[in-house]
């Protein structure tokens, strides 16, 4: 069962030292708050007070009141995904573990590395639930193994019988980020949707795994070659598989973190102004030639260089980013953000908006940012913004923003949190 992406961790075990050092180390890596108890008792009280809140649970195998992992039944029949705290580990153990259902995985608490294991490991659950995996077997019942695999990890799941039927998912889904594909199957096989999938999506754009058994060595060579990132054979080990997964996702994640940092402000997570004027560009130059509204805005905070005077460069930074998220809140999806620079801001608006409903547009980012509250210690800032636009689409991108600039000014002189329009 997936949950909502912002539940709890619920983390059980009786050691108290050990119990705060794995909830500090939790919630500095995956930003979630953790609900910690002692006892099965306490863990019981937990649940039933907050059904449906939890997405992980973090147990402690054996507990004064639950020596034989009784406490491991009691979370599975809350549907929540366990990761199971044990001081030893032996085959038998082992089995009976990955037995009981919804079991992510098992760490060994002698090792304290293991700890910041578990909590890069809760980050990554935490954040799987808006990545979508696709399943291509021929074998219903193999895809629904898959399935329960992959949704105990909180991934979004897709499934295909063949390569036609997945080739038209991929198309329909662009969000797709991961697919495992058998090698046997009707209309055509793992191999060929490879090759075919590769047309469209690179490596880093769609990591491809490949699942078959071994009895042709030379199946796991060929699915490499047509395009597969890796190969899984069959039978596996359930360990195995997540680590597989975990590990083709966090290399598509760090291709992509890497690619959008050279055009992405990293303070406020907006694009910055390089790729404002490369994508910007594009957008003047195509509204100018089929005549479209087109308006370029410039932001700027008001007394902001007195948040840094006054409260210090740290609440101005936060400063920067509430306002970001109330401009990215406030912004439609066609529409372009880009923090220009410093306190400053440039929002490109196209279409209809830009023309008829342009001083509606402004008024309504204005009232957004006009209605913010940063925290300062016991005390609230309010912070306003006033903005410069215009319609005119003289030579240039430049050449506008230039207008739009001179528009802030006056709004600026004129006494702050306004708008004008040139």
């Amino acid at each position: 069962m997936i949950q909502p992406p912002n539940a709890k961790a619920l983390l059980i075990e009786d050691s108290r030292s050990l119990r705060q050092y794995l909830a500090d180390a939790i919630h500095n890596a995956a930003d979630v708050t953790v609900a910690s108890a002692g006892s099965l008792a306490e863990a019981r009280q937990l649940i039933d007070a907050g059904p449906g809140e939890f997405f992980v649970g973090i147990l402690d195998l054996n507990l004064p009141d639950a020596p034989d992992g009784e406490i491991v039944d009691l979370v599975a029949q809350a549907e929540i995904p366990i990761i199971i705290l044990t001081g030893h580990l032996d085959e038998g153990l082992r089995e009976r573990i990955l037995a009981k259902p919804n079991v992510i995985d098992y760490v060994l608490k002698t090792n304290v590395s293991e700890i910041s294991y578990v909590a890069n490991l809760i980050k990554r659950i935490h954040r799987n639930h808006q990545i979508k995996v696709l399943i291509v077997d021929d074998s219903s019942s193999f895809r629904v193994y898959l399935r329960q695999l992959l949704s105990t990890h909180r991934y979004q799941t897709i499934e295909a019988r063949n390569g036609e039927e997945a080739l038209q998912l991929l198309h329909e889904h662009h969000d797709i980020r991961l697919m495992l594909t058998d090698f046997h199957m009707p209309k055509m096989d793992g191999q060929t949707l490879i090759q075919q999938a590769r047309r469209h999506f690179d490596r880093n754009q769609l990591g491809i795994i490949g699942l078959s058994d071994q009895s042709t060595p030379i199946t796991s060579v060929k699915l490499l070659k047509a395009g597969a990132n890796d190969f899984i054979p069959k039978p596996f080990l359930i360990e195995e598989f997540y680590c597989r997964i975990t590990q083709n996702i966090e290399t598509l994640e760090f291709i992509h973190f890497m690619r959008d940092s050279a055009v992405r402000d990293f303070l406020t997570q907006l694009y910055n102004r390089r790729y404002l004027f490369d994508v910007g560009t594009k957008a003047y130059e195509q509204a100018k030639q089929q005549d479209l509204g087109f308006a370029t805005v410039m932001i700027d905070i008001d007394h902001f260089k007195q948040v840094n005077d006054n409260h210090g460069h740290f609440v101005g930074d936060r400063v920067l980013q509430r306002v970001a998220g109330a401009l990215q809140q406030s912004m439609h999806p066609d529409d372009l953000l880009a923090r220009y620079g410093g306190e400053e801001f440039c929002l490109l608006i196209h279409g209809e908006r830009a023309c008829r409903r342009l001083a509606d547009e402004l008024e309504r980012i204005r009232c957004a940012i006009a209605a913010l509250e940063v925290a300062n210690g016991a005390d609230q800032l309010r912070i306003t913004a006033s903005l410069g636009a215009t319609r005119n689409r003289t030579h240039s991108l430049a050449a506008m923003i230039d207008i739009a600039d001179a528009a802030l000014y006056l709004a600026k002189t004129q006494g702050r949190n306004q708008a004008q329009i040139s």
